[in-house]
């Protein structure tokens, strides 16, 4: 499934090409999140046009509307969503935070280690959760009608079969960075034997095969000891390919990663799941990451925050009302190739529908052409030099 093209000399980080049944992804590639089988404001052709190799969507909310069956019988997402590529479903277990521990908290999976604190058990399951997690699987509130729904590992696995991605991942617990260091051993250890389930189930009769790759997720939190016990576990059990997920420190992912992809096995593809800023992405190739995925580049466009090579800007600012250029020149987008700065933030002032398109389209264009250019440095034997010139260039 997966070919190491070149490595990065006295590095984890590599260069390679993972093959599906929908095409090759070369590799390190970032992964367009299309939650609900859609890529926010674009057409599937306007997504590849960004460059984007891979599509990722999301079980828990395809579950609920329209229901796995009918994708089904569709004849799968790429058939429901006219996507040709290859693509990923998570397996619904970030769910299990963002409906539990964090919601109506505006908790995130990362945290600035100066706001580092113990979370109290209990506050993981106040009335008002939306998710209850037990030893068989997750209990879920619809966040459309308020009903319930529980899944479990094999519930995922049967879920994400019916979806038709070709890379699926085992259904997990992702935790909150401010639970105790004992929960997230808990959770891991939950994880840990639920990842043992989806593998069960994928293998046996009518359920594995047909070129799927199933990734086990390694967790953690923000623990060293933790994290590696979680590696070696899941590296042990057969799984074709590995998702890191969990709660991390802003400040010490790439520490983090580092931890966890020395222990894994080098021949197989790692995914670093829901980490996808500039820095992040550089800093997590050099420590053995191949694939990424995240919210944060369509999300942002939708609200103005749109990348450059210095950093981010925020479109709405008064100042680009009377720019005359593209938001970044050079830059090969659709959008920087036809429309200036001024044209854009007008779009935004107005709250036309057209914004966020425009938006969209560069701020993938720009995380996708990062991707393509740390792997060109990584085959030209350049990256270091490549990495120092954009992390001396680029301001958060």
């Amino acid at each position: 499934m997966f070919q190491i093209n070149k490595k990065i000399p006295k590095s984890l980080g590599r260069a390679g090409i993972i093959s599906t049944p929908h095409g090759e992804i070369q590799t390190p590639a970032f992964v367009a999140v299309g939650t609900k089988a859609t890529v926010k404001s674009l057409t599937p052709e306007q997504i590849k046009e960004t460059g984007s190799q891979i599509v990722l969507a999301n079980t828990y909310h395809l579950y609920l509307e329209p229901g796995e069956k009918i994708i089904k019988k569709i004849g799968g997402l790429h058939k429901f969503m006219n996507w040709s590529g290859p693509m990923m479903t998570d397996s619904g277990g970030f769910q299990a935070f963002s409906l539990g521990a964090a919601y109506g908290n505006k908790l995130s999976k990362f945290i600035g280690i100066e706001k580092l604190k113990v979370e109290k058990l209990n506050d993981l399951e106040i009335e008002n959760k939306r998710a209850k997690i037990t030893e068989d699987g997750v209990e879920f509130r619809s966040i459309i009608d308020g009903s319930k729904h529980f899944f479990t590992p094999e519930k995922s696995m049967q879920i994400q079969r019916d979806l038709g991605a070709d890379i699926i991942f085992a259904f997990d617990e992702c935790t909150s960075p401010h639970a105790s260091k004992d929960y997230l051993k808990e959770a891991m250890e939950r994880t840990h034997r639920w990842a043992e389930r989806c593998l069960a189930c994928f293998s046996s009769p009518g359920q594995g095969g047909g070129g799927v790759g199933l990734f086990g997720i390694v967790q953690g939190g923000r623990y060293e000891d933790l994290r590696k016990e979680s590696a070696k576990k899941i590296s042990g059990l057969g799984f074709e390919g590995f998702g890191i997920g969990g709660s991390f420190v802003k400040e010490d992912i790439a520490t983090a990663v580092k931890w966890v992809n020395e222990i894994l096995p080098e021949e197989k593809p790692r995914h670093l799941l829901g980490v996808g800023e500039p820095i992040d992405l550089i800093l997590g190739v050099e420590n053995g990451c191949d694939t990424f995925d995240c919210v944060a580049p369509t999300r942002m466009a939708r609200n103005g925050s749109l990348y450059t090579s210095k950093g981010k800007i925020n479109i709405l600012n008064s100042k680009y009302k009377n720019i005359l250029k593209s938001v970044e020149e050079g830059c090969g987008c659709y959008t920087c190739q036809n429309y200036t700065s001024s044209y854009v933030s007008h779009l935004f002032r107005s709250k036309e529908m057209l914004a966020a398109t425009l938006a969209t389209i560069h701020n993938l264009y720009f995380i996708n052409n990062l991707v393509s250019q740390i792997r060109e440095s990584i085959l030209s034997g350049t990256f270091q030099k490549f990495r120092n010139k954009f992390l001396g260039t680029y301001k958060i």
